[in-house]
């Protein structure tokens, strides 16, 4: 699918080519290569609806001054006057497009023709793309940080199927390495703990101190009761693992699923032991000279692609690292499973591991350009003007599932898609619960809701005409009208840079925004009016803006009342 706006901006670029092209053979312009043609929107309306500054951009290319190379592009320029109504020279050499009423009236018509299918387009040409987001890890409940990564990287797949990527989530399980040596030690602490009270077993500091290990301890010893005690640390810590593991797993993907958050795959980090994935790919490192052993440890020559030290493969216990696995595991993203493309979305406390990771996969013939690491920074939860530094019960990080409890899914899922993954974020709990204009999903979800009261309400002879088709939309003249046309032909384009730019938060930010021109318009033109006419092009156009608020809503699986 492709959107009008689209196509005439193609044309645009198009013609000026042809224009510039022109020129040069004329002897208008020095013969030199045309340099890429950017059109763009102007800030300001009353600048029309398209804008160039190719003149600008190659001043210096031709030797011309911006404004002549601007008169020379108009003199040879053709346009599709149907949708170009008129063409001007602002400022120092800007060319500005006013589009005609054809324009608007065919967008509207566009939009009612494709529905739930408006916005689509084959920007991506059907890439394998695979998408890994959340992967908390599954020693201790998913948390609000798991929450701002989950919605980025839920939505941003929805908008990357929708830009024409073959998409594939996944989510990778870190179920095996030094922090599973942790969990199992931290179980075995406090179920031994249970059987001969606190005070003669010892916590560690380095152990999970949180309430939540000492619940999956008591339910392995409620199932199981002293017959763990007396056995042998190995044997104990495997089976307090193999019990309580699964557990969190199974409670990560129930918070997954409250959150209408569903993955392709959990993809399990010891599945590449078990196929001895890690290994081979060590092995391949190895081969390449990129590994050496020092202090009974295996390492990484990264100082030798210019980083300050090398990275550690195999610890000196024999337990790899997370860098080890992670290059195991991107390898088999790209190729074991073939994918095109891999989007990691990451806290951003792992920062330093991302060159690294990439220099590994140049290492090894894989090319670090298909892989995209988006990194995630803090978000704090505010209530009261105050930040909500941590959980009553655990004194830790507040979890995903109270989080929940507290605020709607609606609320959650479109108020973390707002901030870009590289600002921090202060999520503010009273705002996620208030239901008036203030909260932005409900402010939204009223002007969906509005249009559904307002088709209600529309006289049977008028629903005759719609019917019908039969609907004069160059009525549509105002300011007001023409802004809300624009703002849904530009949904396409949207899609495509947020897409591009790997950021769905654009798509929220757009919604809002045509959500206030909605509101806008129907605060100054009656909906419902004395003219047949005027009266059902409105209701068309009130028909338009249903579609897209509908279909990004859906888009981001977040509910879409036709009452409020």
């Amino acid at each position: 699918m492709s959107s009008l706006l689209i196509k005439v901006t193609e044309d645009l670029k198009n013609n000026l080519i042809k224009s510039i092209g022109a020129a040069i053979k004329g002897g208008k312009l020095l013969n030199a290569q045309i340099p890429d043609i950017n059109i763009e929107i102007p800030a300001d309306r009353a600048h029309g609806e398209l804008s160039t500054n190719i003149a600008m951009v190659s001043a210096k290319l031709f030797r011309v001054s911006p404004l002549n190379i601007a008169e020379i592009i108009l003199d040879n320029l053709a346009v599709d006057k149907s949708f170009v109504s008129k063409v001007e020279i602002a400022g120092a050499g800007f060319i500005n497009f006013f589009l005609s009423q054809k324009f608007f009236s065919e967008c509207l018509a566009e939009i009612k023709s494709l529905g739930e299918e408006y916005g689509k387009c084959n920007y991506g040409q059907n890439k394998k793309l695979i998408l890994e987001f959340v992967s908390a890890n599954p020693t201790g409940p998913m948390h609000v940080g798991n929450a701002r990564l989950g919605v980025l990287g839920d939505c941003l797949s929805s908008v990357l199927k929708l830009a024409g990527y073959d998409v594939f989530k996944e989510f990778y399980v870190n179920d095996a390495g030094n922090q599973i040596e942790k969990f199992a030690s931290s179980l075995d602490v406090r179920y031994r703990q249970i059987i001969e009270g606190e005070k003669n077993v010892f916590m560690p500091e380095d152990c999970y101190q949180g309430e939540d290990i000492k619940d999956l301890s008591y339910e392995f010893y409620e199932v199981y009761g002293k017959k763990y005690a007396l056995c042998n640390t190995k044997e104990r810590k495997d089976k307090l693992t193999a019990f309580a593991l699964p557990k969190n797993i199974d409670s990560m993907k129930k918070d997954m699923k409250k959150y209408n958050i569903f993955f392709d795959n959990w993809f399990h980090e010891s599945l590449l032991y078990e196929s001895n994935n890690v290994s081979k790919v060590i092995d391949m490192l190895s081969h390449k000279g990129l590994t050496y052993e020092f202090d009974g440890a295996l390492w990484y020559k990264a100082t030798k692609f210019g980083f300050e030290k090398d990275e550690v493969l195999i610890r000196k216990n024999g337990i790899h690292t997370y860098f080890a696995s992670d290059i195991a595991y991107h390898y088999n993203k790209f190729k074991v499973r073939n994918f095109d493309i891999c989007i990691d979305i990451w806290g951003a406390d792992h920062h330093g591991h991302v060159a690294r990771l990439k220099s590994a996969m140049d290492s090894l013939g894989v090319d670090s350009g298909n892989l995209h690491i988006l990194l995630v920074q803090l978000v704090k939860l505010v209530k009261n003007g105050e930040v909500v530094r941590m959980s009553k019960r655990t004194g830790k990080a507040i979890k995903l599932a109270d989080l929940l409890d507290e605020v709607s899914v609606d609320s959650a899922r479109f108020i973390f898609n707002m901030k870009e993954a590289n600002t921090k974020m202060d999520f503010d709990l009273d705002l996620a619960v208030q239901k008036d204009s203030q909260n932005p999903v409900y402010y939204v979800q009223y002007a969906h809701a509005r249009i559904c009261n307002i088709l209600k309400s529309v006289p049977d002879g008028v629903k005759k005409n719609l019917e019908s088709e039969s609907i004069e939309l160059d009525v549509l003249t105002s300011f007001e009208e023409k802004q809300l046309i624009y703002d849904m032909a530009l949904y396409t384009t949207q899609i495509i840079n947020s897409a591009k730019n790997f950021d769905p938060t654009g798509i929220t930010k757009y919604v809002i925004d045509l959500a206030t021109d909605f509101h806008k318009f129907y605060n100054d033109h009656k909906v419902i009016c004395d003219d047949d006419q005027i009266m059902s092009a409105r209701i068309y156009l009130c028909m338009c803006v249903k579609i897209v608020i509908s279909n990004i809503l859906r888009l981001f699986k977040i509910s879409i009342p036709e009452h409020m």
